[in-house]
């Protein structure tokens, strides 16, 4: 399971009504990929589902997440936040168990471990 914030819920509604997006078909793309100072890093899009995504449902949105992310992202809360250094989305992900300085990039517990999630 993945869910919003009430505010990150509310960014994404505002996105996908900003570029015209069908809230039935569009959602926000949660995913995963390789990089960063600490290993991985979050990949955020607005997108249409996919052939083998899992899709969750929260406030009336919908969640896309590949499935070869899908482990690394189970239990995630995703936020928006505004601050000094800017705005945007934040994932709340209770399988970090390390991130970098910069808070770009991140690292997970063994695969193994994060597969029996």
């Amino acid at each position: 399971m993945i869910s919003f914030t009430d505010r990150g819920a509310e960014k994404v509604q505002e996105f996908l009504a900003g570029q015209g997006g069908e809230i039935q078909t569009a959602g926000l793309r949660v995913g995963v990929r390789g990089g960063g100072c600490s290993g991985f890093q979050y990949a955020l899009a607005f997108d249409t589902e996919r052939s083998g995504d899992k899709v969750f449902e929260d406030h009336g949105l919908r969640i896309l997440v590949d499935e070869p992310s899908l482990p690394y992202v189970h239990g995630a809360i995703v936020d928006y936040v505004e601050g000094l250094q800017g705005a945007g989305f934040k994932v709340d992900n209770p399988n970090v168990i390390a991130a970098c300085g910069c808070g770009s990039s991140f690292r997970v517990a063994d695969e193994e471990e994060v597969s029996a999630v």
